[in-house]
């Protein structure tokens, strides 16, 4: 399966081309999905029709859906959901709050992920599009395999088989007093198998043949700015990037003195989104008169992106992210991370991990075996690549 994301900040017209790029490949003869991952959808809008929980077929071979977090939390987080609206209620909330509350705090981004994990399992589909939330949602929920496992592999499993080993000696004393049980193996189980999905599909979004990233921006500062920092922070959690969109450019037949000043910036911004991108291929849509929705308005987005025969669900550039290279006795790890200067990025080792730290972006990165007994002996920025030398230890 073909796996193409979507994103870009808020605004920029990532929905649109999603709906277009799905027309294409269905066109194309792909059996493909668009699914929605952001809370905020627009899918149903773009196609100008109800869309659900459910794929609902859009035209031959094309399908699209709109995620709903509450309909895979029940079936996936149903004895979890219980537990603790149990455990609220037990503190006195009512039952309407307590059943609120027990949905935490970006669920909707971890149901996502097992959302395309099952239709990547199931191999229905040939082409998955995710219409992904704006940038800093995406991010966070390409990082949660990442941080799920540092959690998982120092608290939670360790926690698990304490819990249930205790659970039997424990619970006699702990209902009468706090008034709910301790969570049986069925809540403590569910957590772990969530993330055991998580972790399985973290190998397919770091293998840069079948997933990519696909960034949306428009010729505006803070727009690329945003686009920018996205690229590098997708680098940094190994996740390829192989093609930018810039949308919403003002045609040459406008001639209107009132946008002369605009298309004289985006005339600016344009040519700094193909230095700053180099080498990810780029392609420009205008603005149109119109608004990008219903079938008719997608067929011609589709065209100008695409084209008659243009296969979107190739592969546009290959993007190396992280690679390994030896000198000598030397070894240096170099992660791709453009647009980033030295001097925002922290690292530090711990036994076989990496810590890399961007903002508030930060990676635990497992060293390879022939990294993890040496100590970073050096770091430079170089070409875009954060280059970070390893040697062994001085003996004293």
């Amino acid at each position: 399966m073909r796996l193409i994301l979507m994103t870009g900040k808020g605004g920029v017209g990532k929905t649109s081309v999603a709906a277009a790029t799905g027309l294409q490949c269905a066109e194309l003869g792909y059996k493909t999905l668009v699914l929605s991952t952001d809370p905020a959808h627009s899918l149903a809008d773009s196609f100008d029709m109800e869309l659900g929980h459910e794929p609902r077929l859009v035209r031959e071979n094309l399908w699209g859906a709109e995620l709903d977090a509450l309909i895979e939390l029940e079936a996936n987080w149903g004895s979890v959901k219980r537990y603790i609206t149990q455990v609220l209620q037990a503190r006195g909330l009512e039952g309407i709050q307590a059943e609120e509350l027990a949905i935490l705090p970006g669920m909707d981004e971890i149901f996502g992920l097992v959302r395309m994990k099952r239709h990547y399992d199931e191999g229905f589909y040939d082409v998955l599009i995710i219409d992904s939330a704006p940038t800093g949602t995406a991010l966070r929920l390409l990082s949660l395999p990442e941080v799920g496992g540092w959690y998982m592999r120092r608290f939670y499993k360790p926690f698990q088989g304490i819990s249930v080993a205790l659970r039997p000696l424990v619970e006699p004393i702990f209902r009468p007093i706090a008034g709910f049980s301790l969570p049986d193996k069925e809540v403590m189980d569910a957590p772990y198998e969530f993330y055991e999905q998580i972790e399985a599909l973290e190998k397919v979004l770091t293998d840069n043949t079948q997933t990519s990233v696909r960034l949306v921006t428009n010729p505006e500062k803070m727009v690329i700015k945003e686009s920018l920092r996205a690229h590098a922070y997708l680098s940094l959690y190994n996740v390829a990037t192989d093609l930018i969109i810039a949308n919403r450019i003002i045609p040459e037949t406008v001639t209107d003195p009132f946008f002369q000043r605009w298309k004289e910036n985006q005339t600016q911004y344009r040519e700094e989104i193909h230095e700053n991108f180099h080498p990810l291929p780029v392609k420009e849509v205008p603005l149109y008169s119109e608004e990008m929705c219903g079938l008719e308005a997608l067929d011609r987005l589709k065209e100008t992106l695409y084209g008659k025969d243009e296969d979107p669900s190739q592969v546009y550039y290959k993007e190396t992210t992280v690679r390994v290279v030896q000198n000598q006795n030397e070894y240096s790890l170099e992660l791709y991370l453009p647009g980033i200067p030295k001097d925002q990025i922290q690292l530090s080792k711990s036994a076989d991990e990496l810590n890399i730290t961007i903002g508030n972006h930060r990676r635990n990165l497992v060293l390879p075996q022939a990294l993890a007994a040496l100590q970073p002996s050096g770091a430079k920025m170089e070409d875009d690549y954060l280059k970070i030398r390893f040697s062994e230890v001085a003996k004293v």
